[in-house]
């Protein structure tokens, strides 16, 4: 019976701390497309969400229960990290990629940079099962939820089942990746009509619709496909990006378009994290792009901008800034529910 109420009162405390009045967990901003996500199959609820975003924050996923998803996806920065250019995980080892930013996941349908994974409710199991990111075994993962004083609560609250699952601990996961919604940037106020560019970011949006939106696609600005941006070759990485997944020489040096909201906060930028400032960005895309066979059609022709034009379009960027999303307290650690947890 002691172990029933302790099971309660954690699951009392994950739904409160995730729920905010008037908040719904999911919603589709006007004038955006319906997400590719199917919610018939994994309905979000304020129980699930709760598991899913204490799971998200806590180590114990990691074999040294020292890496947590978190780790490399801060919210403070977008849901990535900015503190080194390639993801770190357990041992202190270091990963092949940047990792991507955690944006409006359900209108997307292929995951990670090379679009290994093609569902939101697998994604989870490739950082957990890479050897230099988590290291661990999902059959582990469930056997340490299971046996710890707080998860069984938890999954009782969520699913009506005490009994941890790889499936459940899964779909939790999504659940909270699918409310990180970001679109209260200036640009979204602009377009609602609740604000108005400066000159500059006028004549920067109009240089973006020029120059750059054919791949960042509004109001996601991204496009769910793959291109070779005419980055050059790392001499160390050697990542052919999608050419790994589809074998397809037409792939090679292919990465996935990133969504460019929140940019200013995601740094270091692209795949491998070699740029550090978006003025680098954009230096690249005037004046770095290296010739080959599947260099994106869009970047045949030079993109030819001033240094008055750069700084206009860089000041666009700006403005797709969400500081809303990025403070958000729904979004933040559960330190309600972990730390009590762990005094206990």
């Amino acid at each position: 019976m002691t172990r029933y109420f302790t099971f309660l009162f954690f699951g009392i405390i994950a739904l409160s701390a995730f729920q905010i009045a008037g908040d719904p967990l999911f919603y589709v901003p006007k004038q955006w497309p319906q997400p590719s996500y199917d919610f018939t199959n994994n309905p979000l609820t304020p129980e699930r969400v709760a598991l899913g975003r204490t799971l998200f924050y806590d180590p114990i996923l990691s074999r040294d229960q020292r890496i947590s998803c978190a780790s490399c996806h801060s919210q403070y920065t977008a849901f990535t990290h900015v503190d080194h250019a390639l993801s770190h995980g357990i041992d202190d080892r270091i990963g092949t990629r940047n990792a991507p930013v955690l944006i409006n996941l359900a209108w997307q349908k292929h995951f990670m940079w090379d679009g290994a994974i093609h569902h939101l409710d697998m994604q989870s199991l490739a950082p957990i099962s890479h050897p230099d990111e988590m290291g661990e075994q999902i059959e582990h993962v469930v056997m340490k939820l299971q046996q710890s004083s707080l998860y069984p609560g938890l999954f009782y609250a969520a699913f009506r089942d005490s009994t941890v699952t790889g499936e459940h601990t899964l779909k939790a996961l999504s659940q909270f990746m699918l409310t990180l919604i970001s679109a209260d940037s200036k640009y979204d106020q602009v377009i609602r009509g609740q604000a108005q560019f400066t000159d500059q970011e006028k004549n920067g949006y109009s240089l973006f619709k020029k120059c750059c939106a054919s791949c960042h696609q509004e109001p996601l600005f991204a496009n769910g496909e793959f291109r070779n941006n005419g980055l050059a070759m790392d001499g160390k990485l050697m990542d052919t990006g999608r050419m790994k997944i589809t074998l397809d020489p037409k792939d090679s040096l292919k990465f996935k378009v990133p969504t460019l909201r929140n940019i200013e906060f995601s740094y270091p930028y692209m795949h491998d994290g070699r740029f550090k400032k978006l003025a680098d960005v954009i230096a690249h895309y005037t004046g770095g792009i290296q010739k080959s066979p599947s260099l994106a059609k869009e970047l045949q022709e030079p993109i030819a901008l001033n240094s008055n034009e750069r700084v206009d379009l860089l000041a666009f960027l700006l403005t797709l800034t969400d500081k809303q999303f990025l403070f958000d307290p729904r979004f933040a650690f559960p330190r309600e529910v972990l730390l009590t947890a762990n005094q206990k």
